[in-house]
């Protein structure tokens, strides 16, 4: 990390940050005040102060060993009246009201839900959750629902071989304001007239705003989990268990509605405009 004069001030400059760390910080509002849990070196809000995007930030993490690599961090930036690392689980770490956006990403869908689940009073206050988790996307979609946060944007970032998901969320003023967004939202005809109704379940899975927006980087993500459900079933056929039987047929009806959607966006990319 170098610095620069800047109007006869010392400025150091942000930390260079992975392509899907950048994607994360480029959905933080300016002035945001900010928690980034599970921070592990704390680079994101380390990035942001020094960029001058938020005016203040809680770097949390479960493990003392990162914690203490994000205070070193935060001391060689110079940014310790910005940034406060703190050593504890979820969201725990932050006051009630201490921050408007809070971000988690780098787990599972299961245990952000319930992180998000636990988080009580310290979720008073914040306005925006921007998530990226590696799997079980749907339960994290689900989650936001029922919780009044309202998708606003959702983008899928390849970097190395991956693919991630990134969700911003903004909790709605209301829970009629959250029910009729939902209702819009996860629209089962929202393919259009050319293409059967999208089943519920895929909603959640897939993504409404990815749906809406299909680009080169979904379909690879969806052809990619048709491959991986092509090896699951293979190995469920080797079963002669009623109950794997069951699971094989009901396994089978949701890779084919897959098949159906990918199917559907690509005629419609191939139709003339």
């Amino acid at each position: 990390m170098s610095m620069n004069e800047n109007n006869g001030k010392l400025s150091m400059e942000a930390p260079r940050l992975s392509k899907r760390l950048a994607s994360l910080a480029g959905l933080v509002k300016q002035g945001a005040r900010f928690a980034d849990i599970g921070t592990d070196h704390a680079l994101l809000p380390v990035h942001l102060a020094l960029a001058g995007t938020i005016s203040y930030a809680v770097a949390g993490d479960v493990n003392a060993g990162p914690a203490e690599a994000a205070r070193r961090q935060v001391r060689a930036a110079g940014v310790g009246d910005i940034v406060s690392v703190r050593h504890g689980d979820g969201l725990s770490v932050l006051a009630p009201g201490e921050v408007d956006t809070v971000c988690i990403a780098g787990m599972g869908g299961s245990l952000m839900v319930r992180l998000l689940e636990e988080a009580g009073e310290a979720l008073s206050g914040v306005t925006t959750l921007i998530l990226s988790p590696h799997v079980a996307e749907d339960q994290v979609r689900r989650w936001l629902e029922t919780n009044r946060y309202v998708l606003a944007l959702e983008r899928l970032i390849e970097e190395d071989g991956e693919i991630y998901t990134l969700l911003r969320a903004e909790r709605a003023a209301s829970a009629e304001e959250s029910e009729a967004r939902h209702k819009e939202l996860y629209d089962p005809a929202l393919l259009g007239a050319k293409c059967r109704a999208v089943p519920h379940a895929l909603l959640y899975e897939m993504g409404p705003l990815l749906l809406r927006s299909a680009d080169e980087a979904f379909m690879a993500k969806w052809r990619g989990e048709l491959t991986k459900r092509e090896r699951i079933a293979n190995g469920m056929k080797q079963s002669d268990a009623a109950d794997t039987r069951a699971k094989l047929e009901a396994w089978t009806r949701t890779t084919a509605e897959i098949e159906e959607v990918l199917a559907c966006l690509l005629g419609e990319k191939r139709s003339p405009s």
